[in-house]
């Protein structure tokens, strides 16, 4: 558990560990504490910001919607943060319910991004 890093979904890690260790405290007592929030950690992060079942329905919006692609030198990934100038950013449409994000493609990827900071907080792969 140790050994994901912080960058790998962020959010979806904190949010499904958080949520796993109430359940399993509430269900088995302070050892299933423990186990929920592994557990919940692994599958947040699996789930991330999107979750599961969004996931591709906004990769193929993204991409279909022909966005130009920023050029960023290195790798693109979560907890990156964009340059001030030169990226446009757009709204996730209201059907995603993620109207605290924006979205841009980076190197031919569709990524969310905390527009405040212009970090990005989940990259949609292919």
């Amino acid at each position: 558990m140790l050994g994901l890093t912080a960058s790998a979904h962020a959010q979806g890690l904190a949010r499904g560990a958080r949520d796993g260790t109430e359940r399993g405290e509430e269900i088995a007592g302070p050892l299933g504490a423990v186990v929920g929030g592994a557990i919940g950690a692994v599958v947040g992060s699996a789930n991330s910001i999107l979750g599961v079942d969004r996931r591709e329905r906004f990769r193929i919006y993204a991409l279909g919607e022909r966005r130009p692609s920023a050029a960023l030198a290195g790798p693109v990934r979560v907890g990156t943060v964009l340059p001030a100038e030169g990226i446009v950013y757009y709204d996730v449409p209201r059907e995603f319910a993620l109207s605290e994000y924006a979205y841009t493609i980076v190197n031919d990827h569709p990524v969310l991004v905390e527009p405040r900071s212009r970090r990005i907080v989940e990259v949609i792969e292919r």
